[in-house]
């Protein structure tokens, strides 16, 4: 105790974004919580978007799950990606910011739908030149870290990214699912890992849902009983 009390001393605990003092490692400062968009309230039960009205506790579904096919159940994510919440995935995905991974997940935990006591945690791959290029897949990071809050297996690649496609950023919505269309497939000696499991896809952030879309098929492929998909943030329409 008396070690820990000095490094406080030395190293007195910051802000995750902005480096201001704050009470408690792995915590944001009061300016920094209002500029992180905290989902709450009725959301999607299949994406996790936020609409309007008040939560009844009945399941509703947004304008695109209505008209989109969801190879998942249930979906939900801890933020927007709006604010330091655009922020803080992006310190987490392009700057070298891993320390992000564990308050971000324990984050994401809050919101995750109830599971099956066989479920397997699984995080969105990398292709493995990207990998080699950002030296962490980011989605893994989140995935570890909410199995281990879960008390549930963590798989780190029973999914293979067999194809990189090109940044997704800009794209609409037809040339992001045509992007992914077999790019991601079962891992040819690990995905039977998955199969009569009931899975938790983790990934950084959501937009349209083409490569949750991607991988979610992948792990119906591989035999999974039931796929539910977790992100940090969501995209709407008006970020």
């Amino acid at each position: 105790m008396k070690l820990q009390s000095a490094l406080r001393l030395i190293y007195p605990p910051q802000c995750l974004t902005c480096g201001a003092a704050v009470e408690d490692d792995l915590s944001l400062c009061g300016a920094c919580w209002r500029e992180t968009h905290f989902i709450q309230g009725l959301t999607c039960k299949t994406c996790g978007l936020p609409l309007p009205g008040t939560d009844r506790g009945t399941d509703i579904q947004c304008d695109d799950c209505m008209t989109i096919a969801r190879p998942w159940h249930r979906g939900a994510a801890a933020m927007l990606y709006r604010g330091k919440g655009r922020d803080i995935v992006l310190r987490l995905k392009h700057g070298d910011r891993t320390d992000l991974a564990r308050p971000a997940a324990h984050w994401m935990v809050r919101v995750a739908p109830p599971l099956d006591a066989d479920t397997v945690v699984v995080p969105v791959p990398l292709h493995w030149l990207r990998r080699v290029k950002r030296r962490y897949n980011q989605s893994a990071l989140l995935a570890k870290v909410v199995a281990e809050t879960l008390g549930v297996t963590y798989l780190p690649d029973p999914l293979l990214r067999q194809r990189m496609t090109d940044t997704l950023d800009g794209k609409s919505r037809d040339s992001r699912f045509a992007a992914l269309d077999g790019a991601i497939i079962p891992h040819p000696k690990r995905g039977t890992q998955l199969t009569g499991r009931s899975v938790l896809l983790v990934d950084d952030v959501m937009t349209s849902g083409a490569t949750l879309a991607a991988c979610a098929e992948a792990c119906v492929t591989a035999g999974a009983r039931q796929v539910d998909v977790l992100v940090l943030a969501r995209v709407t329409k008006d970020d």
